[in-house]
């Protein structure tokens, strides 16, 4: 614009990690103050200016702007198609006249739109220099809309009812599935587990000499320590981190901190809350791998830090450079850099350090019913099926289908600007997501040590977590058949970002199948006599 100078705006931490980069507009809406065909700018378009916004209408392009919090969105031009068969043909234009029209209670805006005159276009279908004269026009009109509901509208839109019927359908579907899956798992399980108690029962009434076989036989290595420890305890403890975090947000999320275009409160939130939240994750950690007789603590606390901050900060660089390279607002300014660099030294590792001290002091033991015998005995060989890929593999199917609906919405409000605002059907599917995830795992579990096979530990947390594996694979057919996304720097962050994510919800649910094993693990063996 010619003539306007561009003030930029001040942004709060979560707008500017958000990518939102707000300027001021030419335009002067003063309260009241009807105008007609005012000039907002002239300006000499050039032949570069005019292809590129033909490219531009082109592609869809739409403008968004706020005003008093309100946004407002139009598209900047039309391409006109009828009765033209070839695309060499169409005819392209820009539109020059916006109409904003403003409803008011008292003195409060409540509701703002902008219409654009179909009737005053510029052409842009050939290479050749404009000028065009930029107006717009300003009406008001007063309503009796009280300006507490006027962010309603909006949240309206994403709930209207036949979204919402399939929303609700979706979820009573999964709610069954689940149920049903549960039940039959839980009858199974209680029914496996009433005979082998009367069997093993009667066997110690029986002659001892004979072969024990399940899953008593193997209960001397059973509580046998897993490898790697420090870095199982170091996944736990991220894990219950996350899983503390994700259960703040819903908190947040069910009080109505995350209203629409409340710009960025959601990414503040996370960032604050897991900052927060990271003593937790030292306390998990360090009482677990002293629980587990692991002697070296600090470098322990070392990894739990960097088990999910690491691989989050390499994408973020990587990531941020291309943004840098392409010049889009998705790179973050330096300044924020700083502030969340201090976030993370100040806040972050302080906690994680004092969790791990209260965690290392805690001298919690490790209460296994059954004592662990001094040699391993080996695990005979077992079919290809009960291996761990496969195990994943169906320990993952369960858990996704469940909440498969839920994620195309949730994709489509994060990557395709739709609004998200029905949290607590949300909630509900979390919650289904945490008790299929928590009873297949028993159940594999379970059916590992029938087999004699006793490594559970790991084969445990690696099942509970496959879901975020189904999770990326389902973000490749989201990419594939379902997005518009193009061009390297749309795919790194797609593919970057929610490699993030899933990773996240691999520890976080993993941690879950774990902590269900165990307790189920401790409560049949407790129920035997061990010698």
């Amino acid at each position: 614009m010619a003539d306007a100078i561009i003030k930029e705006k001040r942004e709060a931490l979560g707008e500017v990690l958000n990518g939102d980069r707000l300027v001021s507009a030419p335009y002067k809406l003063n309260f009241r103050d009807e105008k007609d065909s005012a000039l907002a700018c002239r300006k000499k378009l050039s032949e570069q200016d005019v292809a590129q916004f033909r490219s531009a209408v082109e592609k869809d392009f739409y403008f968004q702007m706020y005003y008093d919090d309100l946004p407002i969105w139009g598209f900047i031009g039309k391409v006109d198609k009828e009765g033209k068969t070839h695309p060499s043909e169409y005819k392209y234009f820009l539109y020059k006249h916006i109409q904003f029209d403003i409803l008011y209670n008292k003195d409060r805006v409540i509701e703002i739109s902008a219409r654009m005159d179909p009737h005053s276009l510029v052409d842009l279908t050939e290479d050749k220099e404009v000028d065009v004269e930029f107006m717009y026009s300003v009406k008001w009109k007063e309503t009796d809309t009280p300006f507490e509901k006027r962010m309603e509208k909006y949240s309206l839109s994403s709930s209207l009812p036949h979204h919402l019927e399939i929303h609700w359908f979706s979820i009573i579907n999964s709610c069954v599935t689940v149920l049903l899956l549960t039940g039959f798992l839980a009858t199974i399980l209680m029914r496996v587990l009433k005979n082998d108690f009367v069997k093993y029962a009667q066997d110690e009434e029986a002659a001892d000499d004979q072969e024990e076989t399940g899953w008593k036989y193997i209960h001397g290595d059973v509580f046998r320590f897993p490898k790697y420890k420090s870095l199982f305890a170091a996944a736990l403890g991220s894990g219950s981190q996350l899983f503390t975090l994700t259960v703040f947000i819903f908190m947040l999320a069910l009080v109505g901190v995350f209203y629409p275009y409340n710009r960025g409160a959601l990414f503040t939130a996370l960032v604050v809350i897991y900052a927060l939240t990271s003593g937790i994750a030292g306390y998990t950690a360090a009482s677990f791998y002293c629980q587990l007789e692991g002697t070296n603590w600090v470098r322990n606390l070392l990894l739990t830090g960097c088990l999910f901050c690491g691989p989050l900060f390499l994408t973020f660089c990587f990531l941020n450079t291309v943004a840098i390279a392409y010049n889009a607002t998705a790179a973050l300014p330096f300044g924020t850099i700083v502030v969340i660099v201090l976030i993370w030294t100040l806040v972050t590792s302080p906690l994680l350090v004092l969790g791990g001290i209260a965690g290392k002091n805690s001298k919690a033991e490790f209460q296994a019913p059954c004592r662990t015998t001094k040699y391993p005995r080996e695990i005979p060989p077992l079919p290809w099926y009960r291996s761990a890929i496969p195990q994943m593999a169906m320990a993952g199917f369960l858990p996704f289908s469940a909440i498969y609906i839920e994620l195309y919405y949730i994709f489509a409000s994060v990557w395709g600007h739709r609004i998200y605002t029905i949290y607590s059907i949300l909630f509900i599917v979390f919650i289904i997501l945490l008790i299929v995830t928590a009873f297949i795992t028993v159940a594999l579990t379970y059916f590992q040590l029938a087999a004699e096979d006793h490594e559970w530990w790991w084969r445990s947390f690696l099942c509970g977590g496959s879901t975020g594996v189904f999770i990326y694979a389902y973000c490749l057919y989201y990419y594939y058949a379902r997005s518009d996304m193009s061009g390297f720097m749309q795919t790194s962050f797609f593919f970057g970002y929610m490699a993030c994510v899933c990773y996240g919800f691999f520890l976080m649910l993993g941690t879950v199948g774990f902590r269900a094993s165990l307790l189920f693990v401790r409560h049949i063996y407790k129920s035997i006599k061990c010698e």
